[in-house]
C-alpha cells in the first residue's frame, strides 16, 4: 500500500467532515435568522428550520449516493441532464407549472413542492461542459451552450444567476487550457452588453443607484443595504452573541436567505465570521487537493474544477453583496442560505468531489 491512497482517504474524510460542519453551522443560522419571521408568519418559530432540515436530509442522501457514482456514468448522462435542466428553465414560464413571486419567474411548483431550476443548471453545466472541454477548447460552441441558459435567466429575470452561469463557463474554459486573452476580450464585450440590460430595467438601475449612494433613499430602495451595514457594525469584534441579533426582527429583508451572512456577522462578530471563513477556505482547499490529483483523467479533473469554481464564486459574490462591495444580486450563500434547491445541489456537488478519491 502506497502512501498516496492513505493521504487521499484522509483528505476525503476531512472534506466530508467540513461539508457537514458547514451544513450544521448554516442550519443553526437559518434558525437564528428566520425564527422571528416564522413566528410572525405561521406562529411557529421553528417552521423554516423544519423545512430546511428536510431539504438537508435529502441533500445528505445525495452526498452519500454520488460518492458511489463513477464519473464515466456522469459523462454518459451529462448531455441529457443539461437538456433537461434547460427544459426546466423554460417550464418556469408555463402557467400552472412556473411560480411567479415578486415579479420574477424563477420557481417550479409541483404538488406543493417548489424548487429553482437554475441550481440544477449550474451542476448540469459543470458535468456537460467538462465533457465538451475534455475533447476540445472551441470557444464559439461553448458560448452558444452558455447563452441558452443565460438568456432564459435574464428573462426570469435573474441577472445574478446569469453572471454565475457565465463565470462558471469562463472558469472551466480557462482551466481546460483556453486562452486568457480571448476571455478578457469576451468579458469586456459582455460587460458592454450588460449596460443596456441595467439601464433599461428600472429595478436593476435602482439597485445600482442604491449601491453607488446607500443614503439616496434610506426608507425606500436603500433600506436593505443600510440595514445590512448596521448589522455588520453591530457585530463589532466579538458579536452580540448567538440569538441576540436585532436586525433579524424584520429590519433585513430575506434575512434567512440571501442576506443571512449579515446575521452571522452581527451575532458572531469579526472573530466568529473569520472562523467561519477559515472553515470554508479549508473546505475549498481540501476540495482543490482532491481535484489536483495527477492520476485523475481529464473529465474528472474538469468536473471537480467546475464544482469548486461554482461554490467559491457563489460564496464570494454573496459576501461581496452583503458587505456592499457589489450591488445586491440575490445569490444564495452556500451551506447557509435558506432554500432547498441550492442546498441540495451544493451537497450533491460535494459528494461528486468526494468521489474523486476513487477515480484516482
Amino acid at each position: 500500500m502506497t502512501k498516496k491512497p492513505a493521504v487521499l482517504v484522509g483528505t476525503t474524510r476531512l472534506f466530508v467532515g467540513l461539508t457537514l460542519i458547514l451544513t450544521l453551522i448554516g442550519l443553526l443560522f437559518v434558525f437564528e435568522a428566520s425564527s422571528a419571521e416564522a413566528l410572525g408568519m405561521v406562529g411557529d418559530p421553528y417552521f423554516f428550520l423544519k423545512q430546511q432540515v428536510i431539504r438537508i436530509a435529502l441533500g445528505l442522501v445525495l452526498l452519500v449516493v454520488t460518492q458511489y457514482i463513477p464519473f464515466s456514468l456522469w459523462k454518459k448522462v451529462a448531455g441529457a441532464l443539461y437538456i433537461f435542466s434547460i427544459l426546466l428553465l423554460i417550464a418556469v414560464f408555463i402557467p400552472g407549472i412556473g411560480l411567479n413571486l415578486n415579479g420574477a419567474s424563477r420557481w417550479i411548483s409541483l404538488g406543493g413542492f417548489a424548487f429553482q431550476p437554475v441550481e440544477m443548471v449550474k451542476l448540469s453545466m459543470v458535468l456537460f461542459f467538462a465533457s465538451w472541454l475534455s475533447e476540445h477548447q472551441r470557444l464559439l460552441p461553448l458560448l452558444f451552450l452558455t447563452a441558452l441558459p443565460a438568456l432564459l435567466l435574464v428573462l426570469q429575470p435573474d441577472l445574478g444567476s446569469t453572471l454565475v452561469v457565465v463565470a462558471i463557463a469562463f472558469g472551466m474554459y480557462f482551466v481546460a487550457g483556453g486562452k486568457i486573452l480571448k476571455l478578457i476580450g469576451l468579458g469586456s464585450a459582455l460587460t458592454l452588453l450588460l449596460i443596456p440590460v441595467v439601464i433599461f430595467s428600472p429595478y436593476r438601475m435602482q439597485r445600482l443607484t442604491t449601491f453607488l449612494d446607500p443614503n439616496s433613499d434610506p426608507q425606500g430602495s436603500s433600506f436593505h443595504v443600510r440595514q445590512l451595514i448596521i448589522a455588520l457594525g453591530n457585530g463589532g469584534w466579538l458579536g452580540q452573541g448567538i440569538g441576540n441579533s436585532k436586525q433579524k426582527y424584520f429590519y433585513i429583508p430575506e434575512a434567512s436567505s440571501d442576506s443571512i451572512f449579515a446575521i452571522v456577522a452581527e451575532e458572531t462578530g469579526f472573530v466568529g465570521s473569520t472562523v467561519i471563513f477559515g472553515i470554508f477556505a479549508l473546505y475549498l482547499l481540501t476540495a482543490t487537493q482532491l481535484v489536483a490529483q495527477q492520476s485523475l483523467d481529464r473529465y474528472a479533473y474538469l468536473v471537480g474544477s467546475g464544482i469548486v469554481t461554482w461554490v467559491a464564486l457563489q460564496w464570494l459574490i454573496n459576501i461581496a453583496a452583503v458587505v456592499a462591495l457589489v450591488p445586491l444580486t440575490g445569490i444564495p450563500l452556500p451551506f447557509f442560505s435558506y432554500g432547498g434547491s441550492a442546498q441540495i445541489m451544493i451537497l450533491t456537488g460535494s459528494g461528486i468531489i468526494a468521489r474523486l478519491r476513487k477515480e484516482a
